[in-house]
């Protein structure tokens, strides 16, 4: 069953019933076989063994306490069988640990060999008479302390209690009855052996929080991550370290971490299982080997008994470079971390003992450099910080004992920006680089750097997903599915479908270019060309107003749980962009001298104050629970680093003298004219295949009110409105009018009519206005240039061939800046050829020609993560020669590809191709991905007529498709 069926058929069929990803083995009414685990009043004995783990009871009672959130009774644990003949009964064990489902084994009872000896799997099934007095009982087995945890918390998830009830204030879903269906249930080993999240960047709002919640990073708060990474079936953290001991601020959180089954690690600057601020002074192991050496002793000793991912190597000071290490010393290094490892876990045999090296920045040009690594440590590649893998395991590298994994980013400080405020991640742009690193064989570690945590339920929730269970996710389709299911899951059924439309717009409208990194720059050229910063924030007003209405159809409970998941994010994002996008239309209708531009000038002083007014809410939640969220700085940077505060952008106000030609302006798209005054600008032409409206605005250019009336040459030019009166400061300062052309009466070919805007006292504005009114050939499919370009989204193919060997050319919804991504799978094809490779078309049709055409292909800010057989694509025009492209330049491991900044920076990487002569008539442009990992997420055919944007022309329209 393919991954997106999958997805969807379970959304049909599990109702209320949400295991993401997971078989259901619950249901809420009676089926033949099933055993009625509780309801109204009633609820489960949960029985576990007294010998079992501690963190397999803790999570036992935390069950307990969900069947009572969910049905009103809270369900009792109990370490024994007996006196249980009347009341329902879930038996929770680990195997080899539990004496209860050892003897369910022994006695065949139970089976539970497609678990045994496996990592972190587990097994459901109802048994009959499991013990004495007890006809039949749900039991929860699991391979090893996870395992069983797991199988615990899968139940407290299909019952209804999201991993988020405590985190996001997701409310439990309410039931009447309860029932185990007669159906066993064998969850297997994770995909990715270590998954979980690093707290970093963790100031000011986290900390904030903390502080004024627990005083400090302290075992209470950590039992309540913890908690929260084990419902998401997670395993492995990175405490926080900016101003944190782990180990030190809270004795307990150690024990703490060992007892609920958490594995612990450290950063890529913090070796051996130690904090950053209990380094050493200095930090140097050429000048101060003793000093760092019993660190590092100390580190291996007071971690021993617990599980530990050791973090070997060192950098410098800070999170930075060493200027006195080299590769050769940090060969030393590693050499002295792992003798101390096997003195002090008394082993000859490392492979057994979890280790990791960070490629992360210098580190990579030291193993570039030939550096020889132990082959049991975990190389941990990483990407630039930005979400894009830098490197991946080549076949030489595939077969190490002790494999690869990734350490990736939804949160950064450091350069071209910070970005920690809020999400900011686009989850199709999650998926495609895991999806990758899963196929490459990155397997071992997945760790995630998520800030404050709580900004990024979503995008988490996504990534640990795809670490458990990243069978689920094989096809380029499978985010919206997922999305619509955690939708379902935390917010109920009745508004997944356009929770999961939100979510997905709302990833292609911040990859566009981060909140930090927003100022008016991307919009001051598109103020006039394309219409494309009004488009933009018509965007996120469309998008705010669809999540608005989604938020106020929900209960007043789950509301809360939405506004700081899904309707925050948005509508504070929606603020930011405001702020930028009208302080550019701003100073760009300043030089008009149009007097909106004092109304915008207004706009973004409201708006800046609305962004306080929105994190007062959120401070405001549950009486305050999450004070302090939301914190951080997002307005004002102007480097990488911080602001001191928030400030808003400048803005203008002009005077109200209107000019001598009068108080009428008029402005056309594509033009910053403005006339009468500047010479009358020509209206971007016409065809019946223009997919933009075309619209001429009017005007006042000063204080008092005018009258107009706009007529055209032509009686098949339709004008709305066609008169109108302009006033300031009181009235309506701008009028819109649409233009729209009767094709069926206006003549053919080539024309041009005229436009004309007359006050009713002033000088009147004629425009020009080009018409080109042709047919395409019958039958034709695909895209119709206009004004001499062609801009195709990735999706909106005529047709696709597949390549030898099973390549396939596949579409990712949702993904880049506008609509969709192209992508070569399977990742693990070798690399293609044009004449045998796969192959997509995009047909279109073409009334221009075109002495030198230009072919602009957007691409990711993807890295060769494979520097032997770099990222590379086709392109061609009909029977042309195709020209390969290899889009990203090769660049030292650790360091940065030329453009990578400025593709971070706009979320997009755009390579051109000269293509030459282009005649008018029909054409088809061949695509071809010769390397797994290339994507494209756009396309734009320039015959000389596309103007300068940060998006683009938008999609040019389209026939049969």
């Amino acid at each position: 069953m393919r991954p997106t069926i999958q997805f969807l058929y379970l959304t049909t069929l599990i109702s209320n019933v949400v295991a993401i990803g997971q078989p259901i083995s619950l249901a809420f009414t009676a089926s033949t076989g099933g055993l009625r685990l509780g309801g109204n009043g009633s609820a489960p004995t949960i029985v576990i063994d007294s010998k079992d783990w501690p963190g397999v009871t803790r999570a036992g009672n935390d069950l307990a306490n969900d069947f009572g959130l969910v049905t009103g009774t809270k369900a009792r644990a109990t370490t024994s069988t007996t006196g249980l003949s009347n009341v329902p009964v879930i038996i929770a064990g680990t195997v080899g640990k539990s004496p209860i489902i050892d003897n369910l084994i022994a006695s065949k009872k139970l089976d539970a060999s497609a678990i045994k000896g496996k990592w972190e799997s587990f097994t459901s099934q109802l048994v009959s008479n499991p013990a004495e007095g007890i006809s039949t009982a749900l039991v929860l087995a699991g391979s090893d302390k996870r395992g069983t945890i797991y199988a615990i918390y899968d139940i407290s998830e299909q019952i209804g209690v999201s991993p988020w009830y405590w985190w996001a204030d997701v409310p439990p879903k309410k039931k009447t009855d309860i029932y185990a269906l007669p159906t066993v249930k064998t969850q297997g080993s994770p995909s990715i052996k270590y998954r979980g999240i690093f707290l970093n960047d963790e100031q000011p709002a986290l900390t904030g929080w903390v502080k004024a919640n627990y005083g400090k990073y302290d075992s209470r708060f950590h039992a309540k991550v913890f908690e929260l990474l084990l419902r998401l079936r997670a395993n492995y953290f990175w405490p926080a370290m900016w101003d944190a001991k782990f180990h030190v601020d809270d004795a307990k959180n150690g024990p703490l971490a060992d007892e609920m089954g958490i594995v612990m690690g450290t950063s890529h600057t913090e070796p051996m299982a130690r904090a950053d601020k209990e380094k050493v002074k200095p930090w140097d192991w050429k000048s101060n080997q003793s000093g760092l050496k019993k660190y590092m002793q100390d580190g291996a000793t007071r971690g021993k008994d617990w599980e530990t991912v050791w973090t070997l190597g060192m950098r410098g000071d800070g999170d930075t470079a060493s200027p006195t290490l080299d590769a050769k010393s940090l060969v030393d290094v590693i050499n002295y971390q792992q003798s101390i490892l096997k003195t002090t876990l008394e082993t000859t045999d490392l492979s057994k003992v979890p280790q990791m090296w960070c490629v992360y920045k210098e580190v990579g040009g030291y193993y570039q450099a030939g550096m020889k690594i132990p082959d049991d440590v975990t190389i941990l590649w990483t990407d630039d910080n930005s979400g894009n893998i830098q490197r991946l395991p080549i076949p030489s590298e595939v077969n190490r004992e002790g494999k690869a994994g990734i350490y990736y980013h939804f949160d950064y400080v450091g350069s071209p920006r910070n970005y920690k405020w809020i999400n900011t991640i686009q989850l199709s742009k999650t998926w495609e680089q895991m999806h990758l690193a899963w196929q490459r064989n990155a397997t071992e570690i997945w760790v995630v750097n998520v800030g404050d945590l709580k900004p990024l339920e979503l995008p988490i929730s996504h990534f640990l997903d795809m670490a458990y269970d990243m069978s689920s996710f094989t096809s380029p389709a499978s985010t919206d599915p997922w999305l619509a299911l955690w939708a379902t899951r935390e917010f109920g059924s009745s508004v997944a479908t356009g929770t999961a439309e939100a979510m997905a717009t709302y990833g292609k409208l911040i990859i566009r270019r981060k909140y930090e990194l927003l100022n008016r720059t991307p919009f001051m050229l598109s103020t006039t060309n394309y219409d494309e910063a009004e488009n933009v924030l018509g965007e996120w007003a469309a998008l705010q107003n669809k999540a608005q209405t989604l938020h106020d159809s929900l209960d007043t409970a789950t509301q809360v749980a939405f506004f700081e998941m899904v309707l925050h994010p948005i509508i504070a994002g929606r603020v930011v962009q405001q702020v930028y996008i009208n302080a550019a239309r701003n100073s760009a209708y300043a030089a008009q001298k149009r007097m909106s531009t004092n109304t915008l000038a207004d706009d973004v002083k409201a708006a800046y104050a609305q962004d306080g007014v929105i994190q007062k809410r959120y401070h405001g939640l549950l009486n305050g629970k999450w004070n302090h969220m939301m914190d951080q700085l997002h307005f004002g940077y102007d480097n990488w680093q911080d602001p001191s505060r928030n400030s808003m952008p400048s803005v203008k106000t002009i005077g109200t003298t209107a000019p001598s030609t009068g108080l009428m302006g008029v402005s056309v798209q594509n033009s910053a004219a403005s006339a009468p005054g500047d010479a009358a600008p020509t209206l971007a032409g016409m065809d019946p295949y223009t997919s933009e409206n075309r619209t001429i605005d009017i005007y006042a250019r000063g204080s008092g009110s005018t009258d107009f009336s706009i007529s055209s040459s032509a009686s098949y030019i339709n004008l709305t409105p066609s008169s109108g009166t302009v006033s300031y400061p009181s009235g309506t300062s701008d009028v819109r009018a649409l233009i729209a052309v009767d094709w069926a009466a206006a003549p053919s070919d080539l024309s041009t009519a005229s436009i004309t805007i007359t006050p009713k006292s002033g000088t009147a504005v004629k425009l020009s206005l080009p018409l080109n009114n042709f047919a395409v050939p019958a039958g034709f499919r695909g895209y119709v240039e206009s004004n001499g370009a062609v801009a195709i989204e990735m999706q909106h193919y005529t047709f696709r061939k597949s390549g030898s060997g099973g390549a396939q050319l596949e579409v990712i919804p949702n993904y880049g800046r506008t609509d969709s991504g192209l992508t070569l799978l399977p990742v693990s094809a070798a690399t293609q050829s044009t004449a045998t490779g796969p192959k997509i078309v995009y047909t279109f049709f073409s009334t221009t020609a075109s002495s030198s055409g230009k072919v602009s292909v957007y691409l990711p800010p993807s890295f060769n993560v494979a520097p032997s057989t770099p990222l590379k694509y086709a392109i061609a025009i009909d029977n042309g020669t195709p020209t390969i492209v290899t889009p990203v330049p090769s660049a030292t491991l650790g360091a940065m590809p030329t453009g990578w900044e400025d593709s971070v920076v706009n979320g997009a990487r755009v390579v051109s191709t000269n293509i030459g002569k282009v005649d008018a008539g029909k054409h088809e442009l061949s695509l071809w991905l010769l390397e797994p990992g290339t994507v494209v997420q756009r396309i734009v055919v320039d015959l000389g007529g596309v103007k300068s944007s940060y998006l683009g022309p938008p999609e040019s329209g389209r026939v049969g498709l």
